[in-house]
């Protein structure tokens, strides 16, 4: 059986649907994946690398918002990707189709539904964009991770599923064994601190300044970008002796990030949806720094976790050193910090992968659907064993 992935642009897009990636090759051995994408994203390298056949559309994946030459070419590109994303369709013959939205899944959809190829539309955010707004008519179902999508997609309710996003594979850590990997002692709290990759000077100017402080009370784990790594460095170096060890920065974290999430207690981000997903898989609480050029998408989803409890929300603008700081004074109120952990845990869905892959292959199999509360049930899954 063949499947198809349209997706492209951001690591928002592209993860998720390698989360599913995998959970289709563990449902059925026998899958055949395939990856349309577009120029300028990051598909090209990420997707590659996990062994995944990629196509790119003459599209870009990420569109230019500046005032180029590319404001007009964006256009005319989309249009040529319509006959081109159809003719590898009717090529490939997919049994069925997964899109993380954005850009490329416009062309996709378009081509798809004539062809009477069948098609799963994820969206992330509490609002979604206009591109997957629009796309999401012609999509045969929508898998969402927030209540609220199904309404601003317009979509019939018995077409929108409630997975939540799709994330790595978290199950199967001990996490007094991932806090020994990162040298905390027992008995000591951790907090993880990272920006992402857009804006994260924000995060090493209050870690910076909040830094001798910070570590007379807890320890931190700080993602701190290439840039950002050699004044870490060295800021760690003027710590006294005695709590150096409890600062760790560290430029990027790839295979380490999984048992950081594990080690910590609190954690300090933007609202990207894999954040807050993996966060509330964790059962974590979060302080959130919603990403401020995001067309209000990482907002609207900080202030849904805020709403129920499991995080804290703080604007760009003023998270500074005194804000991390009292970011870092929840852990000195035990029940708070467990009410936020119960929160947090209450809206985790840490088998949306597999959820999500069910979707597409219950349309591939053009078998009956399960019913959007069988679907909400195999999200929530358990940290047990999904």
């Amino acid at each position: 059986m063949r499947l198809l992935i349209a997706g492209g642009g951001t690591g928002g897009h592209i993860y998720p649907a390698l989360a599913v990636a995998r959970a289709l090759r563990e449902r059925d051995p026998d899958v055949r994946l395939e990856w349309l994408g577009g120029h300028r994203g990051l598909e090209a390298t990420v997707v590659r690398a996990a062994g995944i056949p990629v196509r790119l559309l003459a599209l870009r994946s990420l569109r230019s918002v500046d005032r180029s030459a590319h404001v007009v070419l964006d256009p005319i590109r989309l249009a040529a990707s319509v006959p081109q994303a159809a003719a590898l369709l009717a090529r490939l013959r997919p049994a069925a189709i997964l899109t993380t939205g954005g850009y490329v899944a416009i062309p996709v959809l378009v081509a798809a539904r004539p062809l009477g190829i069948p098609s799963v539309l994820w969206e992330g955010n509490v609002v979604p964009g206009r591109s997957v707004r629009v796309s999401a008519r012609l999509a045969s179902l929508a898998a969402v991770s927030f209540p609220e999508t199904c309404g601003a997609l317009a979509v019939r309710a018995e077409q929108c599923y409630l997975t939540g996003t799709p994330i790595r594979d978290l199950h199967g850590w001990d996490p007094t064994a991932a806090r020994a990997r990162f040298g905390v002692a027992p008995g000591e709290r951790l907090i993880l601190v990272f920006g992402g990759s857009q804006a994260v000077r924000r995060f090493n100017a209050a870690v910076a300044g909040a830094l001798p402080r910070l570590v007379e009370r807890v320890n931190v784990i700080h993602v701190t970008g290439d840039t950002g790594y050699a004044a870490a460095l060295a800021a760690r170096e003027g710590l006294p002796a005695e709590v150096r060890d409890r600062y760790r920065p560290y430029p990027f974290l790839r295979d380490e990030m999984t048992p950081a999430l594990v080690a910590a207690d609190l954690i300090v981000g933007r609202a990207g949806s894999s954040t807050l997903a993996e966060a509330t898989a964790l059962a974590k609480p979060l302080v959130v720094v919603p990403y401020p050029h995001a067309a209000g998408h990482q907002d609207a989803n900080a202030r849904w976790l805020a709403e129920h409890g499991a995080a804290r929300v703080v604007a760009d603008e003023a998270f500074d050193s005194e804000a991390l700081l009292s970011a870092a004074a929840i852990l000195d109120d035990a029940e708070l910090h467990a009410q936020m952990a119960a929160a947090s845990r209450s809206l985790g869905r840490p088998a949306a992968a597999k959820a999500v892959a069910d979707l597409v292959l219950a349309l591939a199999r053009r078998g009956p659907l399960p019913s959007p509360d069988e679907i909400q049930g195999r999200a929530l899954g358990s940290m047990a064993g999904q």
